[in-house]
């Protein structure tokens, strides 16, 4: 049965989310753009040993990053895009928004593809403009290593200038990874994460 705090909840996150979705597409039709669906697959991948250079910074172990025990939504991102990347920062915008006071608990992880000119300082930059809150990381590095990440997750296109839209989704380590190649939407974050086995503070969050 469901309480009354419960059912409020869930209402307030339902409004929230619908206000969020309609600014996304929004935003997305000014952009001019159109938005097939996106196309959902169920994918296994290895995580690649490879060091990262976090916003703050920090040199870090990807492995360490996706493994720490939170579900994860990641895609690939770099700051002087002008077509796909805005929407796609918007959407983590949106879902995060979504998510409310668990949005830490939720791991969101943008990768540039172009670490030649996205530095630290740029990225952090990239990320206050769609206000990425605690929970949301952006990553950069070395090409060799940014390719290798790409590579393991079948995104690599070649150039960033042929890059394509992509969502991943991962409940926890050790899970397979829910593939969205398109424009996902907020709801279809929120539709998956919902899929999670997770706890009931993180669960009440997606509802």
């Amino acid at each position: 049965m469901i309480s009354a705090k419960s059912g409020a909840l869930a209402l307030v996150c339902g409004m929230a989310l619908c206000v969020a979705a309609g600014a996304w597409a929004a935003d997305a039709s000014m952009d001019g753009m159109a938005m097939p669906a996106a196309h959902r697959s169920v994918q296994h991948y290895v995580v690649p040993t490879v060091d990262l250079v976090r916003a703050d910074g920090r040199k870090v172990a990807l492995r360490h990053e996706i493994d720490d025990g939170r579900p994860v939504v990641m895609n690939f991102v770099f700051t002087s895009c002008t077509t796909i990347c805005p929407m796609a920062s918007q959407l983590f915008e949106r879902f995060q928004q979504a998510l409310g006071t668990r949005a830490g608990s939720v791991h969101l992880v943008s990768i540039s593809i172009d670490p030649e000119q996205d530095t630290p300082a740029r990225l952090r930059a990239y990320a206050k403009k769609y206000h990425a809150a605690r929970g949301w990381d952006y990553y950069t590095g070395s090409t060799e290593a940014v390719e290798t990440v790409e590579r393991a997750f079948n995104a690599f296109n070649g150039d960033k200038m042929s890059h394509r839209p992509l969502t991943l989704m991962r409940a926890a380590p050790g899970r397979p990874w829910v593939r969205l190649d398109g424009f996902a939407t907020p709801a279809t974050l929120i539709s998956e994460s919902r899929r999670w086995s997770i706890g009931p503070g993180l669960a009440r969050a997606v509802r």
